[in-house]
């Protein structure tokens, strides 16, 4: 049963826990605290849903009205105060500190007697439903501050070693159960720094020393006891100078609250006692023994002895090289040593020590040429202050000491470069020589380096005299790794070789030779400098872009030099060229063409032919760009880059040390000048009736390239004053083309084009006849052809006229030049005719041409009546309207039918007389002759009652709708007729049903009172 509970009581908390119960808690009560004092109460909510942060409203019930909440302070709303706190929570001596997103402290900074209730802590709902606690409760009773801590104001003046007691009265009068805690402060500087605790009787009545008085409590030197009730007293058995200032006593009253924690509720403290003490006197002073003379690496130890001073003394000294302090050690022993001096003693070389309670010691296990100077120890005497700093209380300095080398066999050292150049280029070699004069001895060197704008020197590498190599830490990276060569030319010359410099290469440069001698603990060594000055490769580099043809003509060549120009041109650097071209319109460059140094060639893709027509070369500081059949989508700018790279480079694979880009340079490609000249002389052609010529079009002169003609053929008659007309026309790419008057059948037949040169082009006209008579001439167009498959046009020239006459026949014809006008009516037939003087011979045919000239219009050919009897209409719309007959041997007539307004104009004729030719059968045009112009009036017809009608649009409307609005009219009077017969019906109807109603009831009536009478008499009876 108990293990069934368990598991009950398991899922209950598991529910509780998936539901998120709201539940907000309070400090646990009841609190009390002392009135003066300030009071932080905690509250805090859990298990709620919404924002992480949550809002908190404090109120109080106070105890003369236990029910009524009054607002305190609240997170959310300013002015959720009640008049009563709103001052205080102004002040801010009450407010709310949020510790959490769901917890906070109440503060309240200064209690009062009316602060005593029950505080609640509410929080608002911020989840979906309300489930759980929203607040809490806890009670707060404030209590009379009953404590009181007194000491006598007093002043001490003590020697340094005297005692010293001071008494402090402590009590309280609090009904609640409640602790003491007495503690002693010093405060020194005249209250200006932190008091420091002497010593302490804690709430727990436990004796607890301040961190600077711990030793001397544990040597029994300060106590604190208790005397009785209310009493305290401090003892120190030795003062000390550190223990001068003012001293206080303070007193802590402690409550526990429910939560068994302790919190003190009041705090008193006692007036100052101020206490000077006055140090002994102990004068001391300071000597120092060494030896004045050393040879080079020997051992030199200097001791400072102090000579007087009182018993026990602390002390610290410090020891001085040529005036500037190297080492110092304090009274608790701690070292520091300065500079180069730390690195020594961490390397074993120097020893700072202690030699007894008034002797310090400095040892030097192998004196050095930088060890010869001027030394001196100073010692203090020193005493601990609260704040655990050392206080001086006197200081004394020895006399100086002066220490001398024995000068050893002196070498001289020469540092020199290889080339006698102290500046090189970025990425050229540099090679450093050491070498060392004397007696030969096997020697070490070590190589320095001190970088521009720097003071610390850098290691870069050293050689033993056994001949092991050290690399510093920046040269034995990989990135240094195969740049730095050291060697050794002979037992006195050494070699540093950096194969390919950097920037960071410039600076000093120190070469340091060392020799070991026997009996010594240190090398001797000998020091060389020198500067070096590696210059940047980009400071001198410039690139310039060059062409001899900025303006190219359309399918030429052109090219372009990029030039770099440098300092540095005579060094074999490698070089990587990019070229890059901007279109026009755009604002980018796109890479064409990029030559690496190390010979890679990569081409762009914006230019997809390019690659085809390109031609690249390069030198060492110069690159062409050669471009073939010029197109006009490469008209924009140019430039090129430049990338320089180390010697090594290809081999390293590293970056570019420089680069430059010229500036831009625009090449414009233009159509090239045409050089086309055509023939302009004028000719005139005699040619038989039925026969076969040629016109010729001659080329003088023509351009070169990729060029085609196109030729075009112009027809002018002789008979209509009318435009040219395009016969036929040979574009570029030799595709014929007819115009729009010459594209029947029997047309193309008679007309052909041929090209007997590329400067000869003929066109041949078979069998002409009497309309082919007129004015020729041809047109030439060259038409380039781009890269991109596009024509472009380069220019044209016209050819001079051919007239094409036919040569008299013999036979003649005569049409009546008669001057005539016609006149006719609009929407009405009319006919024109054209006589012949004579009916002419009557083995002849004749044809007949009729065309007109309208005002504002070029004149037009109407119809041909052929002499075969066939009809060829001008055009397809004219072949209802017109009619063209021949009435008489003598008479033509041409018929319009329903001519309009826009018929009227000047209509003539011409007529060509045809005979058999030849064996052939074949008919040929004889002869021919024009009318006179026959001008034709087109007046406009009387208008008529249904023209009057349709040319008035109101009337015409008006006309339409009148039948529709009279049938709906009367279709209306007809339904309501309907109506009305149809309810008069009804009403007569209902009028004859109630007379017979009436009828049958009074029927009715009269049977029923025969019947009583008849009653009546059967009884009488």
């Amino acid at each position: 049963m108990a293990r069934v509970l368990c598991v009950a009581s398991f899922f209950l908390f598991l529910t509780k826990l998936s539901i998120g119960q709201r539940e907000v808690t309070v400090q646990k009560g009841p609190l009390f605290r002392a009135e003066g004092y300030p009071v932080s109460i905690g509250c805090n909510v859990t298990g709620y849903q919404g924002p992480s942060e949550q809002h908190f409203q404090w109120s109080v019930y106070l105890p003369t009205a236990p029910t009524r909440e009054v607002q305190i302070v609240s997170t959310k709303d300013v002015t959720f105060s009640y008049a009563m706190y709103a001052p205080r929570v102004q002040s801010r001596e009450i407010y709310v500190e949020r510790i959490q997103g769901n917890s906070v402290l109440l503060h309240i900074s200064e209690l009062q007697m009316k602060d005593t209730g029950e505080y609640e802590c509410h929080t608002p709902n911020t989840d979906g439903k309300y489930y759980g606690s929203y607040s809490a409760k806890t009670n707060l009773i404030v209590i009379p501050d009953t404590l009181s801590a007194t000491m006598s104001s007093q002043t001490f003046s003590k020697e340094e070693g005297e005692p010293l007691e001071l008494i402090c009265k402590a009590s309280k009068a609090t009904a609640q159960h409640t602790h003491l805690s007495v503690t002693w402060y010093l405060m020194q500087d005249g209250g200006r720094s932190q008091a420091t605790r002497i010593i302490s009787l804690s709430k727990d009545f436990m004796l607890i020393p301040g961190p600077l008085y711990t030793e001397r409590f544990a040597a029994g030197d300060v106590r604190l006891d208790k005397l009785g009730v209310t009493t305290y007293r401090l003892s120190i058995e030795k003062l000390q100078p550190s223990d001068q200032g003012q001293l206080f006593c303070e007193a802590m009253e402690w409550i526990q609250d429910p939560d068994e924690t302790w919190t003190f509720i009041a705090k008193k403290q006692t007036d100052q006692t101020t206490l000077r003490i006055q140090p002994s006197v102990r004068d001391f002073h300071v000597n120092i023994t060494a030896e004045s003379t050393f040879a080079e690496g020997k051992p030199l130890e200097l001791i400072c002895l102090v000579v007087g001073s009182g018993r026990d003394p602390q002390l610290q000294g410090s020891w001085f090289f040529n005036g500037i302090e190297i080492a110092h050690m304090d009274a608790g022993g701690v070292q520091d040593l300065k500079k180069d001096y730390k690195e020594r003693a961490s390397q074993g070389q120097l020893q700072v020590s202690r030699l007894g309670p008034k002797a310090f010691s400095l040892k030097i296990f192998a004196v050095g040429p930088e060890d010869t100077g001027t030394y001196r120890c100073a010692v203090a005497e020193v005493v601990r202050t609260q704040t655990g700093s050392w206080q001086v209380l006197q200081r004394r300095q020895s006399p100086d000491s002066h220490v001398h080398l024995k000068k050893p066999a002196a070498r001289s050292v020469v540092l020199s470069t290889k080339n006698k150049q102290q500046a090189v280029w970025e990425g050229e070699e540099l090679t450093l020589l050491c070498k060392a004069g004397g007696a030969e001895s096997p020697l070490s060197v070590i190589w320095w380096h001190i970088p521009q704008d720097q003071t610390q020197p850098e290691l870069v590498a050293a050689i033993g005299q056994d001949g092991i190599v050290q690399l510093g830490a920046s040269y034995g990276a990989p990135s240094y790794h195969g740049n730095i060569r050291l060697g050794k030319v002979n037992w006195a010359t050494f070699q540093l070789e950096i194969t390919s410099t950097t920037i960071t290469d410039s600076g000093m440069y120190e070469c340091r030779v060392s020799e070991r001698t026997q009996n010594q603990a240190r090398d001797l060594s000998w020091t060389q400098k020198i500067s070096v000055t590696v210059k940047s490769l980009e400071s001198s580099l410039q690139v310039r872009l060059m062409s001899r043809q900025p303006q190219v003509r359309l399918t030429n060549t052109f090219d372009l030099s990029c030039i770099v120009v440098a300092n540095y041109s005579d060094l074999k650097v490698p070089l990587t060229v990019t070229w890059q071209f901007q279109p026009v319109g755009s604002q980018v460059f796109h890479q064409l063409i990029r030559i690496t140094h190390d010979g890679t060639i990569e081409w762009g893709d914006f230019l997809s032919h390019f690659q085809k027509k390109t031609k690249v070369s390069r030198s060492s500081f110069r690159s062409q760009l050669l471009i073939h059949d010029a197109a006009e989508e490469e008209t924009g700018m140019y430039q090129c880059k430049v990338e320089v790279y180390g010697r090594n480079s290809l081999h390293t694979n590293s970056p570019s040390r420089a680069s430059a880009v010229s500036h831009p340079l625009r090449i414009a490609v233009t159509l090239p000048e045409s050089k086309l000249r055509v023939d302009s002389s004028s000719q005139v052609q005699e040619v038989s009736v039925n026969s076969n010529t040629d016109i010729e079009c001659n080329i003088l002169s023509r351009s070169f390239g990729n060029l085609q003609l196109a030729i075009i053929w112009y027809f002018s008659p002789i008979y209509i004053n009318s435009s040219w007309l395009k016969i036929l026309e040979m574009d570029q790419n030799s595709v014929v083309k007819y115009g729009d008057e010459f594209h029947t059948p029997q047309r193309k037949q008679k007309f052909h084009i041929e090209k007997v040169s590329q400067y000869l082009f003929q066109l041949h006209i078979l069998n002409v006849e009497d309309r082919d008579q007129g004015k020729y001439r041809c047109a030439v167009e060259e038409w380039l052809l781009s890269t991109n498959g596009t024509w472009r046009k380069l220019g044209g020239e016209k050819s001079g006229l051919t007239e094409l006459k036919l040569k008299p026949t013999g036979s003649k014809i005569h049409i009546s030049k008669v001057y005539q006008t016609e006149n006719a009516t609009e929407h009405r037939d009319v006919a024109i005719r054209c006589s012949l003087e004579s009916s002419g011979n009557s083995a002849s045919l004749y044809s007949v041409t009729w065309y007109r000239n309208r005002e504002n219009s070029r004149s037009e050919m109407l119809v041909h009546l052929q002499h075969d009897g066939l009809l060829e209409y001008g055009a397809e719309g004219l072949r209802r309207p017109l009619h063209c007959y021949r009435s008489s041997p003598t008479d033509f007539v041409l018929k319009l039918h329903q001519v309009e307004m826009e018929d009227a104009g000047i209509y003539w004729c011409r007529v060509a007389e045809w005979q058999l030719h030849g064996h052939s059968s074949k008919w040929v045009n004889q002869a021919s002759d024009e009318s006179q112009r026959i001008v034709l009036t087109v007046q406009p017809s009387e208008p008529t009652f249904p023209s009057r009608i349709c040319s008035s649009a109101p009337l015409l409307y008006f006309l339409l709708t009148c039948p529709f609005v009279l049938f709906i009219l009367l279709l209306i009077a007809l339904l309501c007729l309907f109506w009305k017969t149809r309810r008069l019906s009804t009403l007569s109807f209902n009028a004859q049903k109630e007379k017979a109603l009436w009828v049958d009831s009074k029927g009715a009536g009269g049977r029923i009172t025969k019947g009583r009478d008849d009653e009546e008499e059967d009884e009488g009876n």
